[in-house]
């Protein structure tokens, strides 16, 4: 995925927003799926994401998560970790088929469908830039940072 072109979309956001991706173009986004709100390795990859958060928007970026879960539990989760960026919301699972992020994964003993941890950066010309897959929480969103300055 690579160097091609970011699946364009627009998804209903937190504050009320629909976002379109390519609306973005002349700036870089990072685009990160997680699994579910409100989880311990979602939340803390959300307060990594948001401790950075000024450093991403000085480096010429826009933060964007995108999880399957509904724009209330969104909401509810923007607020009680002070997110400064909004959260999607993929029910229909549209925009991760698209970015193949759906994954069969193994939760107690069950073979269960959700999402692998995943980023990419998109860049000002709305490209792939950067992709993370199987992501490990400690020390990725610093990681994006500086792959978003290298940009």
């Amino acid at each position: 995925m690579i160097g091609a072109p970011a699946p364009d979309f627009t998804l209903p956001a937190t504050a009320g927003r629909q976002i379109t991706l390519s609306t973005f173009r002349g700036g870089k986004v990072v685009l990160y799926f997680y699994p579910k709100d409100n989880t311990p390795g979602c939340s803390s990859e959300s307060r990594d994401f948001r401790d950075h958060h000024d450093h991403f928007v000085a480096a010429g970026c826009t933060v964007l998560g995108i999880s399957r879960d509904g724009l209330k539990s969104h909401e509810n989760f923007k607020t009680k970790l002070e997110l400064p960026f909004e959260l999607l919301s993929d029910k229909d699972e549209t925009v991760c088929e698209a970015y193949g992020v759906m994954k069969l994964k193994n939760m107690y003993g069950r073979q269960v469908r959700g999402i692998e941890r995943s980023t990419f950066l998109i860049d000002a010309a709305g490209r792939v830039a950067h992709e993370w897959r199987k992501v490990k929480v400690p020390g990725h969103a610093a990681a994006v940072l500086e792959a978003a300055r290298s940009l």
